[in-house]
């Protein structure tokens, strides 16, 4: 029992850090770029550029921050779930890194919809005009292309019975 408290005691400061650290970057943008316009780092290739986002990735679902945050609050759920079942040791600790950045880049969106009523994006690679982002979405991104090359390469089905098991194996 103490080792869950350990890993969900963990779990927690690392999202809270990650997800302060999202927010100070878009207290930044918020007050440096909405206010001086963009930072071009490499002409037409990437740059600094504040955008509102009141939609989810490219810009769907306007104006739905209710069903935002329903899903955010599933996220939650699923991911605390996940972590109590997940077997301790170092064979899945690229899992929980993964939990990690999950549950923070959601956090980190979710946030900005409560204070703000949007997201603020910053992050512009102009060259292919790819959608305007902000470091909580690379959260999501990088733990989402983790999960694939870990279930595809890393680890064995069986290593995933933790989930089908009616106690939680610790």
């Amino acid at each position: 029992m103490n080792n869950i408290w350990k890993r969900y005691g963990l779990f927690g400061i690392l999202v809270v850090l990650l997800a302060a650290f999202d927010q100070w970057t878009k207290r930044l943008a918020y007050g440096g770029l909405r206010v001086n316009g963009p930072i071009v780092l490499w002409d037409g290739v990437f740059e600094l550029l504040y955008s509102e986002n009141r939609g989810a990735a490219f810009g769907i679902l306007q104006g739905k921050q209710g069903f935002f945050f329903l899903v955010a609050i599933a996220v939650f759920i699923v991911v605390l779930l996940f972590l109590g079942r997940m077997p301790s040791g170092k064979r899945y600790l690229p899992l929980f890194g993964c939990l990690v950045l999950l549950m923070s880049g959601a956090l980190g969106n979710l946030i900005d919809r409560t204070l703000r009523g949007f997201v603020v994006d910053f992050f512009y690679f102009k060259l292919i005009d790819f959608p305007i982002f902000n470091v909580a979405d690379c959260y999501v991104v990088v733990a989402a292309a983790l999960l694939i090359l870990l279930t595809s390469f890393y680890y064995k089905e069986e290593e995933f019975e933790f989930l089908s098991k009616k106690e939680s194996s610790q």
